[in-house]
């Protein structure tokens, strides 16, 4: 490999470390940050009714009294249970009942790990899915009357002012709610509402292990989805630069599709059924509860979550009159599969809250290119083959080095050659060390004339990051393996921790406050790239530091990958291992070639030797 490819590969690597370190700071940040503000939204005079335009307004955050008398129906279809309250007449509680809240993981001690719950979501919140926000007129003391129907529940609250606010909530399949809000003025005046916001849920960590850097608000302009990470709350910044805590967040001008609240797995998106888009979405950080039953545990500030919700312009009721707002309220896994159903239902690309387009794979669009066809392929080769998760991940592996196979071989074969050619480049360089443009035409001469690309060496490892990228994107949000088990992993979705080791804390980015955890994976990764590295040649007038740098490499990866998903180090340690192989294979088919004490009979192969005896 020559100057170049070490300064690709290089950039790769620091470009990989620099956003890896950047997330735990936001994260840590993330723990320390307090914030209960007032927020700002916007108003537009976009409405299908008489509408009045707004002025900027302050809306507090809205608390229902927790001391109130509350009705509750639960209603389930077999996948879910649904929790219905009377505070803010909406969705307390959605229970995922195919899904446990946590996955076991064998150094952890039994109080932590021994559960039977399920994954929950707006769990811990005070505030409804799909309650109605908007000021005085609209909440009132915020107590409904429920009704269960043939079909669902019925959320009705009567206003002094003659406003009748009613709300019919159906289930359906592929985790949706749909929802039809109804505004009636059954006054003989009319009525002026502020501006509303449809609240689509909260995005919670799932248990006291998940540390949120993966939650977020989302919200789609029927282009581009856009995704505002927990720790942009927390000031956002770049390196050691960090500006102050952030409590809301807007955005949209008449063009929000849909919204959702989403954390690493599992997602609420609230989707207006008649495609009128909302004026905007707003997200706001809330304070949760600590988890219960975790033992004891020092230390820990209480987890946030983002309530996220759909906000719509101030409208006038006329006497006797009735508004319906419509809409569908998904709320279940990120699993690719159902939102692409759900996206094609409604034709609102509800598949982007998967967020394979952002952060460290929103390069150009590689993550999302490659995390969909990488997606898409590992189920296909899980439905045909009917095994783990973790026995597909290595066969797509498979896959992906036979498709790269000739590239691969073509490079070794190049590398051989370049090898070959060793001697004369090192003639080269001492008859022109003065005069270094000369130096690089008669070493191109020289590759030109022996058909070598000094380029090839690093060629298949520039081609396959953005199959690694996709892999790092997908595997960040792909529930299917959230839980799946390989050999000695218990969840491949996280790291394969087999146990602690206490009293080691000095390396900061592996170390826990606990120790450090003993992950197998990624140190048979670093082995096999280092097995990998030192079959490769180094190329011909690589200087000493540059080999050095190249004999780091591994190291690197290990830090970089140490406390990511085990899924993820168990492809690029099969993908090692396979190079390993090929690279054997490759080089025994290669003739072995001797330096020529005359002029060289196949200059494509052999050196051209331009010393006299």
């Amino acid at each position: 490999m020559d100057k170049t490819g070490i300064i690709v590969i290089s950039i790769c690597v620091l470009l990989f470390g620099w956003w890896f370190v950047e997330e735990n700071k936001i994260a840590q940040q993330r723990a320390q940050y307090e914030a209960s503000h007032p927020t700002i939204l916007a108003a537009s005079t976009n409405s299908t009714t008489t509408t009045s335009p707004v002025e900027n307004t302050h809306t507090p955050s809205v608390v229902f009294d927790p001391n109130a008398p509350e009705q509750t129906l639960v209603l389930t279809n077999g996948r879910a249970r649904y929790t219905f309250t009377s505070r803010g007449g909406g969705l307390k509680l959605i229970e995922l009942l195919d899904y446990p809240q946590t996955v076991s993981a064998r150094w952890k001690d039994s109080v932590s790990n021994a559960t039977s719950a399920v994954s929950a979501l707006n769990a811990r919140t005070t505030v409804p899915a799909l309650a109605v926000l908007g000021g005085e007129s609209l909440i009132g003391d915020g107590n409904f009357a429920l009704t269960q129907t043939a079909t669902g529940v019925r959320a009705e609250k009567s206003f002094p002012d003659g406003l009748l606010l009613i709300k019919n909530f159906q289930l359906s399949s592929n985790f949706l709610v749909l929802a039809d809000v109804r505004l009636e003025n059954t006054s003989d005046k009319p009525l002026i509402l502020p501006q509303q916001e449809f609240v689509v849920g909260t995005a919670t960590p799932m248990d006291v292990d998940d540390n949120g850097q993966v939650e977020g608000a989302m919200w789609f302009d029927g282009v581009t989805a856009h995704d505002q990470p927990l720790a942009w709350f927390a000031g956002g910044g770049v390196g050691c630069t960090r500006g102050a805590p952030r409590p809301v967040f807007t955005a949209g001008s008449g063009n929000v599709v849909w919204a959702a609240a989403h954390n690493q797995f599992f997602a609420m998106v609230a989707m207006p059924a008649t495609n009128e888009p909302a004026l905007q979405m707003v997200a706001r950080v809330v304070t949760l509860p600590r988890f219960q039953n975790v033992g004891v545990v020092t230390n820990l500030v209480s987890p946030r979550g983002i309530q996220t919700a759909l906000v719509y312009p101030a409208i006038t009721l006329s006497a006797k009159s009735v508004f319906d707002r419509n809409l569908v309220l998904f709320a279940g896994p990120k699993e690719f599969r159902t939102l692409a159903r759900v996206g094609e239902e409604f034709n609102n690309h509800a598949d982007q809250v998967m967020n394979f387009g952002s952060g460290f794979g929103s390069f150009f669009g590689i993550g999302t290119f490659f995390a969909k066809l990488l997606l898409s392929a590992m189920n296909a080769v899980h439905d045909l083959l009917g095994v783990g998760y973790g026995w597909t991940i290595v066969w797509i592996t498979v896959l992906i080095k036979l498709l790269f196979w000739p590239l691969t071989a073509a490079s070794t074969r190049s590398m051989k050659r370049m090898q070959a050619l060793a001697p004369e480049l090192a003639e080269l360089k001492e008859k022109y060390k003065d005069d270094v443009q000369k130096l690089t035409s008669k070493q191109w001469e020289l590759y030109k004339k022996n058909k070598v690309n000094p380029m090839s060496g690093c060629l298949p490892m520039v081609i396959q990051m953005p199959v690694f990228i996709g892999f790092f994107t997908m595997i960040r949000s792909a529930i299917e393996l959230r839980g799946a088990h390989f050999l000695w992993v218990s969840d491949l979705s996280k790291p394969d921790t087999l146990f602690m080791i206490h009293g080691l804390t000095f390396i900061p980015i592996i170390c826990t406050p606990d120790g450090l955890p003993f992950n197998l994976l990624p140190l048979l990764m670093g082995g096999a790239m280092l097995w990998q590295s030192h079959l490769t040649p180094p190329s011909p007038g690589m200087d000493p530091s540059q080999q050095k740098m190249m004999r780091w490499l591994p190291a690197m990866f290990i830090l970089f990958l140490y406390n990511y998903s085990s899924g993820l180090a168990l492809y690029w340690t099969v993908n090692n291992l396979l190079t390993v192989a090929q690279t054997k294979l490759t080089k025994s088919n290669i003739p072995t070639v001797a330096t020529p004490t005359g002029p060289a009979t196949n200059p494509a192969l052999t050196p051209v030797s331009k010393k006299k005896k």
